[in-house]
């Protein structure tokens, strides 16, 4: 920000000056050139012209004495009779008392004119010091930055005064957090140099929540301003502004500084309630995160806990009276509910570690081919049909991702498609390219999701229902958690990319996860032997 200083107008520079000594010494030359060739109204017309140039570049008081002077010097060069000051005619003398009222009014009208254009001038170099200030402000991170860019800014102000107020260092304070109940150093933040007296008057302008020193109307035998940092209905800080010699337009002054102190004590105050906004969003997001954990827990782990415990009672109170067939039966059904559990487990774990707050994926090039191999080895584990088939585009690129997760989400698919898709239906894993994105898809032929629910599937606890029309498979009537597939649409969306569901032209569903691809660091060439 660059200080304002409005003694660039300034009539009494010394440019100033020579210009309108110019004037007139041109209007006196015209003026004796000229005469005897022009009457005398005329020739007095150039007295007007030169105290209108004049009053432009000089002070008020030195042009109505140029123009008094030269009403005198007129009479006496030009009047008859000449050599005098004597006036002959009335006439004469109307034209002498016009041209010095003329002069005057025009002088008088030309300082009111420069007046305004100086304070137009003020008006906007503080405006736009505001602007300034509003724009630094956006880039201060911290309390340091915001004292800093108003101290600048209040030094900056006293620039324009151009009397040694612009040497007079500017302190500021800002608290750190509440107002203390005693003046405590630690709980500010000071910027600049104060002595007992000055930083004593610091803190009772912010305990007071008002401005004192000249022209406020409180301890003005101060030499200084002392100026609260004001927000909303709440004081911040305050800030000493020494004043060595008053300025000639103090309260304008004063005003502008209070303006650049209420500037900085609301972007504070919008800092601060940014922050508390990020931390009460947050918070919200942990509280979900633990209720999620805690529905998923209640709603439906008790089940496969529950048959576990049955199970597991049985083979321990009755093993005896059981035959191995039903021995091997409960066993089958405590793995069988074990492994529900686990999936459980791990999908309610896995959707709350992707919606909490700055998750960072381990990202790897990783191979799409590998990939879908996983997920057919773990799929086939529990599968021993083998219903699920795999068809890969050939030569597909290298896939930047967490390789963990997008085998938790097609397997998860894949298990959705087998539990929902029929008993003997197949299902397919597709892997091809599309441009510049990667398609992954897993398709059944089963009943299908109504379109009501196309979308509803992928939130928490949603459990779709079949196309219209078309009975549930009996494997649609086993429990789910309702978080798989809303943990899907996370994983694809961590990556970049999203997951819908598509219905099949001749029945069954298609879940589509595109997933944008990169290009692969090029290999360092290997040296030969």
């Amino acid at each position: 920000m660059q200080p304002m200083n409005p003694r660039r107008i300034d009539p009494r520079r010394p440019a100033g000056l020579a210009l309108g000594a110019l004037a007139w010494a041109l209007a006196w030359l015209a003026m004796l050139l000229l005469d005897g060739r022009v009457d005398l109204a005329n020739l007095a017309l150039l007295p007007v012209l030169a105290a209108a140039l004049a009053a432009l570049r000089w002070p008020l008081g030195m042009s109505l004495a140029a123009c008094a002077a030269t009403v005198l010097a007129f009479n006496w060069a030009f009047v008859p009779p000449r050599g005098s000051f004597t006036v002959d005619l009335h006439q004469h003398a109307l034209l002498l008392l016009t041209l010095l009222s003329v002069s005057w009014i025009i002088t008088l009208l030309m300082a009111r004119q420069r007046r305004l254009v100086l304070s137009e001038r003020r008006h906007g170099q503080r405006a736009r010091q505001l602007q300034a200030l509003a724009a630094t402000l956006r880039d201060a991170d911290d309390l340091h930055a915001a004292a800093a860019a108003l101290q600048t800014a209040l030094q900056t102000a006293l620039g324009s005064l151009g009397d040694g107020a612009a040497a007079a260092p500017v302190t500021v304070l800002l608290l750190r957090g509440a107002l203390p109940e005693r003046d405590d150093p630690d709980a500010c933040l000071q910027l600049g140099t104060a002595d007992a007296d000055q930083t004593a008057g610091l803190w009772l302008c912010l305990r007071q929540r008002r401005a004192l020193g000249p022209g406020s109307g409180w301890y003005e035998e101060q030499d200084a301003w002392y100026l609260p940092v004001r927000g909303s209905g709440v004081v911040l800080g305050a800030a000493l502004v020494p004043l060595p010699t008053p300025p000639a337009d103090a309260d304008t002054l004063r005003q502008h500084a209070q303006a650049l102190c209420d500037q900085v004590g609301l972007a504070l105050q919008r800092a601060a309630a940014v922050q508390a906004a990020a931390l009460a969003r947050q918070d919200a997001q942990n509280q979900r995160l633990r209720n999620t954990l805690l529905a998923a827990i209640s709603h439906d782990h008790r089940t496969p806990l529950a048959s576990i415990l049955a199970a597991a009672s049985a083979l321990h109170d009755q093993a005896d009276r059981l035959s191995p067939q039903q021995r091997r039966r409960l066993a089958a059904s405590i793995v069988d509910e074990a492994s529900q559990l686990r999936r459980l487990t791990d999908n309610t774990l896995q959707l709350a570690r992707l919606d909490s707050p700055g998750l960072a994926l381990q990202l790897d090039w990783e191979s799409v081919e590998e990939i879908v191999g996983s997920v057919l080895r773990r799929v086939r584990q529990r599968d021993g049909a083998s219903r699920v088939k795999s068809r890969l585009e050939p030569g597909l690129p290298l896939l930047r991702c967490d390789a963990v997760l997008l085998v938790q989400l097609l397997d998860n698919l894949v298990d959705n498609a087998l539990k929902y898709g029929g008993e003997t239906a197949p299902v397919e894993i597709l892997a091809r390219r599309l441009g510049d994105r990667l398609l992954l898809a897993v398709r059944d032929r089963g009943p299908g999701v109504a379109a009501a629910w196309r979308e509803r599937v992928f939130g928490v606890f949603e459990r779709g229902e079949p196309a219209a029309g078309v009975a549930p498979a009996a494997d649609a009537l086993r429990p789910g958690a309702g978080v798989g597939l809303a943990l899907c649409r996370s994983i694809a969306r961590a990556h970049g990319g999203e997951l819908a569901l598509r219905a099949r032209g001749h029945g069954g569903s298609s879940f589509e996860c595109t997933l944008p691809l990169e290009e692969p660091p090029q290999q360092p060439p290997q040296e030969t032997r």
